[in-house]
């Protein structure tokens, strides 16, 4: 059976990219108790984060070069207010993709990294925060592209934090049981569930934290230099 022309072979690839850094990523995450154990906090950090990065950078790579591939299934680029709105759902998805709930210094292993329990600030809102982020961030550039290549980009990235949010759950309760368990009653997958029927009340102060500034600058930087970012990743043949 012959596929249609504009399937091409860049769809199965990326799908196949997703699927890798999903086996090293949600793996690697569920082998550190065990590889702690064996080989330390900051040595199993270090290797981590050699495997998970580099496949994280080519699937960025991958998707700006391949990003227009396929059907054009609309376009809406030229419509009054889709830049504005995408932009801002964009820059909103990175408060959440990368939340003020951990320490800069354990991700690159200088002190010794630990698995927390929280349930504050952007926690407060929602318990997975990268999983929103990420469905976010798939709204706003699926919307702005529009091309089936884009829609199965998205469509492996939701499904990869939809797991992520079962089996993030699941380490936290084998590890801290019942203390994780309250954590859960009081928090919420979907975003102001739990504010809104009374589980959980925000703090407002809990965000006015430099890790929350440095993300604000982060995205403002990357809208900065995102022109430069297109240019230097067309370069670079995947």
């Amino acid at each position: 059976m012959m596929l249609p022309t504009w399937l091409t072979p860049s769809h199965f690839f990326m799908l196949g990219l997703q699927i890798l850094f999903a086996i090293a990523h949600s793996g690697g995450a569920a082998l550190r108790p065990w590889a702690e154990k064996y080989i330390g906090a900051r040595l199993y950090r270090i290797i981590f984060a050699l495997v998970s990065l580099p496949l994280a950078v080519i699937l960025i790579i991958y998707f700006f070069n391949h990003r227009y591939d396929g059907l054009q299934l609309w376009q809406v680029q030229g419509l009054v207010g889709v830049q504005t709105f995408v932009w801002v759902l964009s820059a909103i998805s990175f408060l959440f993709l990368y939340p003020a709930t951990f320490n800069l210094l354990e991700i690159a292993a200088i002190q010794k990294p630990q698995v927390h329990l929280y349930e504050t600030g952007i926690i407060r809102i929602t318990r997975h925060p990268q999983m929103v982020g990420q469905i976010m961030w798939c709204i706003a550039h699926t919307l702005w592209l529009g091309t089936t290549f884009t829609l199965v980009t998205s469509f492996g990235l939701i499904l990869h934090h939809l797991f992520g949010v079962w089996h993030g759950d699941r380490r936290l309760l084998a590890r801290y049981g019942e203390a994780f368990a309250s954590v859960q009653q009081r928090t919420s997958i979907i975003p102001f569930l739990a504010v809104i029927d009374g589980r959980q009340s925000l703090k407002w102060q809990e965000f006015l934290r430099p890790a929350y500034f440095g993300v604000t600058a982060f995205v403002l930087l990357l809208w900065w230099l995102h022109p430069l970012l297109m240019q230097s990743t067309s370069k670079i043949q995947l």
